[in-house]
Parts: C-alpha cells; sequence; structure tokens
C-alpha cells in the first residue's frame, strides 16, 4: 500500500479550506474545552445538614452545661456532619457555534498539512482480521508514533485487526474531531475521506 503525503495544493484542489497559523487558535481552544466539559459526568455530590442520617434531638439543654449552644448532631462543625458549600451535581457541558467548529477544523488540517503529517491511501483494509498484518499494513504508510486512520467505512475484519493496538486509532471521516487530530502524530485519509472532511469544514 502506496501513501502519498498531501500537500497544501491538493488540499485545496479537493475544496479542503485551510486556516493559516494566524487565525483559528482561539476556536480550537474553545472546542476541546468544549469536548473534555462535555465529558465530565457532574455527579460529584456532598450531602447537607439535612440531608446526612440523624435525628433533630437537642445534643444537651441550652444552658447550664458551659458549652457553646448547639442543636442536633447534624450541623457541619460535627463529625459525621453536613457539609457546608460541598459540590452538587451540575451541568458541565458547553456549546460551540458551528462556525467555530468549522474554523478549529481548519486550522488544525491547515497545520497538519503544513508540517506535512497528512498522508492518502487509495484503500485500507486487513482481510485476515489479524494485528499483525494491521500493524505491517500501517507501518508501511505512516511513521511510527500517534496514528489517525480516517475512512467512510471500514470492515469488520478491519475493526477487529486494529481493536488490541493502542497508537493506532480508525475513526470514520463524518466523526473525526478537532481534538483527534490534534493528538496524532500522523494521519492517513483513505479513499474518499478528504473529500467528506473538506465538506464538513466548508
Amino acid at each position: 500500500m502506496s501513501a502519498t503525503l498531501l500537500t497544501v495544493e491538493a488540499a485545496q484542489a479537493a475544496n479542503l479550506v485551510l486556516v493559516g497559523p494566524e487565525k483559528g487558535r482561539q476556536a480550537v481552544h474553545d472546542l476541546v474545552t468544549a469536548y473534555r466539559a462535555n465529558r465530565r459526568t457532574g455527579s460529584a455530590n456532598t450531602k447537607t445538614r439535612g440531608e446526612v442520617s440523624g435525628n433533630n434531638k437537642k445534643i444537651y439543654r441550652q444552658k447550664g452545661t458551659g458549652n457553646a449552644r448547639h442543636g442536633d448532631k447534624r450541623a457541619p462543625i460535627f463529625v459525621g456532619g453536613g457539609v457546608v458549600f460541598g459540590p452538587r451535581p451540575r451541568d458541565y457541558s458547553k456549546k460551540v457555534t458551528r462556525s467555530v467548529r468549522k474554523l478549529a477544523l481548519r486550522r488544525v488540517l491547515g497545520d497538519l498539512v503544513r508540517a506535512g503529517k497528512i498522508s492518502t491511501v487509495a484503500s485500507f483494509s486487513v482481510p485476515d482480521g489479524k494485528t499483525k498484518s494491521f500493524v505491517a499494513t500501517v507501518h508501511a504508510a505512516a511513521s511510527p508514533g500517534k496514528i489517525l486512520i480516517v475512512s467512510n467505512g471500514f470492515d469488520d475484519q478491519t475493526y477487529l485487526a486494529a481493536r488490541n493496538v493502542a497508537w493506532a486509532q480508525l475513526v470514520t471521516a463524518a466523526d473525526v474531531n478537532v481534538e483527534q487530530l490534534l493528538l496524532a502524530h500522523s494521519v492517513i485519509l483513505v479513499g474518499d475521506a478528504l473529500q467528506t472532511i473538506a465538506q464538513r469544514s466548508a
């Protein structure tokens, strides 16, 4: 399998709009921040004094003991009492506009193309479904490192061969995102994946 390095001219010929290093930096930051925030469950929770176990009985009489006056044992100053201003379940998700998403994608793609990290191949498959065959096929098309293989679709045998390889990831052109592209040392575009990405970033 022979891989061809994607040049700026070839990318432009495929109607892929690229953005230079002077534009889109904030868009990339905002989008990656949103990705990571949206993965948070926001399930951290502490109990208030109204939720911890215990009764409302006054722990000792109001006067005459020499101690400060207190009510029930669920007060925050006691061990086992409620928590003041502790974390409560919340939604961390952030929304990013479509124009910002497209700008971030164009910026990251532009950086990768100029760095010579994107290659194109006509097809990519591992018919025997073996990890050894998958590794040999990938190494023939890209240099070692974190490799992202993008196609419009993969067969079941190829997915089977790739599932045990930590440094390689298969993703469809319709689903690939900016964070995945940023983390990749090299990207392999299979078949018409370049056109699909060009349509997404237009």
